[in-house]
């Protein structure tokens, strides 16, 4: 553990305040589930709770799938970072940090899909080397819990199977997390 050297004192209702710059590090947005965890010590530590980070072996066969039957490297993240990923870059890619355009696309709701024109999107932060080729946002109950994407280091344009099969997944992930 890091210290701070932040202190911050426990309101009557038992709340205390996050500072900003360590939400900002730590990215943790408004609404987002913390986890709690106390230790002997008498220490009291909050984690980020991904719901998808529990399906991390289900979604690692996933994506094997998904790339042998595609030519893509395919990937399944949270709300931050790769959960899972199945093909090329599978070191470089698992565990990173989502890059800004991802996490915008993961904020529209809708299914992105490079066209080929343009400038492609890094999927994730400080590795320009992959880029999307399609992402599907994974929705359960309305709220956004990560991506399915198909990944390229080469600029790939997917065709529509790439597509419904990104979209199918998410949608499937979805209604797992649901139940």
């Amino acid at each position: 553990m890091k210290a701070t050297g932040i202190v911050r004192r426990i309101d009557d209702l038992g709340r205390v305040v996050i500072p900003k710059e360590i939400r900002r590090t730590m990215r943790i947005r408004e609404g987002d589930p913390l986890e709690i965890y106390t230790t002997r010590d008498g220490e009291v530590i909050f984690k980020k709770y991904s719901m998808i980070g529990g399906l991390e072996d289900f979604a690692a066969r996933f994506c094997d799938t998904l790339s042998h039957s595609t030519s893509f490297t395919a990937a399944v993240t949270d709300r931050d970072s790769v959960i899972a990923v199945a093909g090329s870059g599978k070191r470089e890619l698992l565990g990173k940090h989502l890059s800004a355009s991802m996490e915008q696309i993961m904020e529209q709701r809708s299914i992105y899909s490079y066209q080929g024109n343009g400038q492609s999107i890094p999927a994730c932060e400080g590795i320009e080397k992959y880029t999307a080729s399609v992402a599907a946002p994974i929705l359960c109950q309305g709220d956004v819990l990560g991506l399915v994407l198909f990944l390229s280091n080469e600029d790939k344009v997917p065709g529509e199977a790439e597509q419904k099969l990104a979209q199918t997944v998410a949608a499937f992930l979805g209604q797992q997390m649901e139940d």
